[in-house]
């Protein structure tokens, strides 16, 4: 029974398995690297974009008009969701009150033509933070099945072989189907770190996307009236002037 303990295993079950099993074991592997590689570039990405989202938020609700914003953004560039709004929105009033409606795409009033930009780059924006979420989505849902088959590919020729040793006691059966099993549980081991990094990000997504509609809705509240939700929820209290909207040239809108 020493011998069998030793010489089962997954040392054992790599060096007496088939072509199909290790091709499953090779597909299983570079499945957990990708998904590791995507955890690891979503994270750091939903961290960044987080971070700098807050920064700017704070500016711009402590600058005193759009212009300053507009400089801020001009200076330092859009390297968040939120300031890569408010660039393409500006962008977009300044460049309506000079040329106007020349374009098709332009018709409309100034507040239509403003409206279809924020649209844009809200939809923008969503796309890119889905990006690599169907994947993960794909790897969490087929894995175990990758394994579930390696297993049952495994199960197959281990009982076929027993079956033409004509030993069917229990030290030789239970050694080749355990290490069947072993595909299941790298199969298992594959897809529940991406369904929770998949998960955790389709949240964080809903969320941040959530927060971005809603400043979206007060920026065009600022760009299309000149007031503040925020001032006009205080009873009597008067709207901040803002300095007229200069075309200021962005390099991060289009």
């Amino acid at each position: 029974m020493n011998d069998t303990q030793i010489t089962l295993g997954f040392g054992h079950f790599l060096v007496q398995t088939d072509a199909v099993s290790r091709t499953l074991l090779v597909l299983l592997a570079a499945m957990s690297v990708l998904s590791w590689a995507l955890i690891a570039i979503k994270g750091l990405g939903a961290l960044l974009r987080g971070r700098r989202s807050e920064q700017f938020l704070r500016f711009f609700w402590n600058a005193r008009s759009l212009d300053e914003v507009g400089a801020e953004i001009a200076t330092h560039g859009a390297r968040d969701p939120f300031s890569h709004l408010t660039a393409h929105a500006m962008h977009a009033q300044a460049h309506h009150a000079r040329y106007g409606a020349a374009k098709l795409s332009e018709a409309g009033t100034a507040q239509d033509f403003v409206t279809r930009t924020i649209k844009k780059v809200l939809d923008e924006e969503t796309t890119r933070m889905e990006n690599g979420l169907s994947t993960l989505a794909t790897i969490g849902a087929t894995a175990p099945f990758v394994g579930l088959f390696g297993t049952v590919w495994g199960v197959y020729h281990a009982l076929v072989a027993i079956g033409m040793s004509g030993a069917g006691t229990l030290d030789k059966v239970a050694g080749p189907v355990g290490e069947a099993l072993i595909m299941t549980g790298i199969g298992l081991a594959v897809a529940i770190p991406a369904v929770v990094a998949y998960n955790a990000a389709t949240r964080g997504n809903r969320v941040h996307g959530a927060r971005l509609d809603a400043f979206a809705f007060e920026l065009l509240t600022f760009l299309t009236t000149g007031t503040s939700l925020k001032a006009s929820a205080a009873p009597g209290a008067p709207a901040a002037p803002l300095s007229p909207l200069r075309a200021v040239s962005h390099g991060s809108a289009a």
